[in-house]
């Protein structure tokens, strides 16, 4: 019976998914592998690091991402002058009604379930390493009071792999802390001139695409289909087959860093949400293989 309910909830997620990758798809033409890599990532319970040239629709698939998701979000662009208050928050001092004086936390724009990092590497280390706790751990500390980040939480960043002038790379330890980096190249011919159909079709609506489409998924339902990852079986074959993967790569000999323990957990969890999206109850190596690079 408890099999048999897991296939039901399997089959309900599978096709709320489904819904959701049809909608995003609907806007953003001919990257299919892009949104399964993005999708997957989200139901993991991770964050992105999505790169690519200028006009690939990076923003755009973000954007689309969070009101497809219906997630509360929040865009942060990087630049130079980019403190980590102006990600975290900050505290201020006001006065109360009977004249004291205190401080009061007002909260940044990290505290959204989907917050799109535009162009980080343009801000500092610095202020990139003000997204390490929250990625992590969830929460922020700030002058030693915890605040809890919403449920989802997600960060989809992006990165622009041309121009390098005036930016800083993302240190290992940022880039530990995103699970997948998902990148976009040119769509096909064929999904550019649909692109270009639709959006004479809709006018100046299709720049903007909370106009075009609305939410199909709600936080709910993608913190469900998330528990059902964990669910998801996974024979001792296939943990075998991660295990070799991840520590062959420690000793490839065109690699100067193999995949980490940390990395090896994430790389499981990842091909349990693959699984989940392609609508079974179990990972096969063709899930892993759809995740490992």
């Amino acid at each position: 019976m408890l099999f048999r309910s897991v296939i039901a909830q399997a089959e309900a997620a599978t096709d709320t998914l489904r819904q959701a990758r049809n909608a995003l798809s609907a806007v953003i033409f001919g990257q299919e592998a892009i949104l399964d890599h993005t999708l997957t990532t989200i139901l993991a319970g991770g964050h992105a690091l999505i790169v690519g040239v200028p006009g690939l629709a990076k923003t755009k698939l973000v954007e689309t991402m969070g009101t497809v998701l219906g997630l509360a979000e929040q865009r942060i662009q990087f630049t130079p002058d980019l403190m980590p208050s102006d990600i975290l928050g900050s505290e201020v001092m006001e006065e109360t009604p009977d004249r004291r004086r205190a401080f009061r936390f007002l909260k940044g724009p990290v505290f959204a379930q989907l917050l799109m990092a535009d162009e980080i590497n343009r801000a500092s280390p610095r202020t990139q390493s003000a997204l390490l706790q929250a990625m992590q751990e969830y929460h922020v500390t700030i002058s030693g009071t915890r605040y809890d980040l919403p449920r989802p939480f997600h960060v989809l960043a992006t990165q622009n792999p041309i121009e390098q002038e005036g930016t800083y790379p993302l240190p290992e330890a940022q880039l530990d802390r995103f699970l997948m980096k998902v990148l976009i190249g040119y769509p096909s011919e064929s999904a550019e001139k649909s692109m270009l159909m639709s959006m004479h079709a809709l006018g100046a609506r299709s720049a903007r695409p909370a106009e075009v489409i609305r939410a199909v998924v709600s936080p709910r339902q993608l913190l469900q289909a998330r528990a059902l990852t964990f669910e998801v079986q996974v024979d001792e074959a296939v943990i075998e087959y991660v295990l070799r993967l991840v520590r062959k790569s420690r000793s490839h000999a065109q690699l100067s860093l193999g995949c980490s323990p940390r990395a090896a957990v994430m790389l499981l969890q990842a091909a349990k949400a693959l699984a989940v999206l392609r609508g079974r109850t179990f990972v096969s190596p063709e899930e892993v293989q759809g995740v490992f690079l």
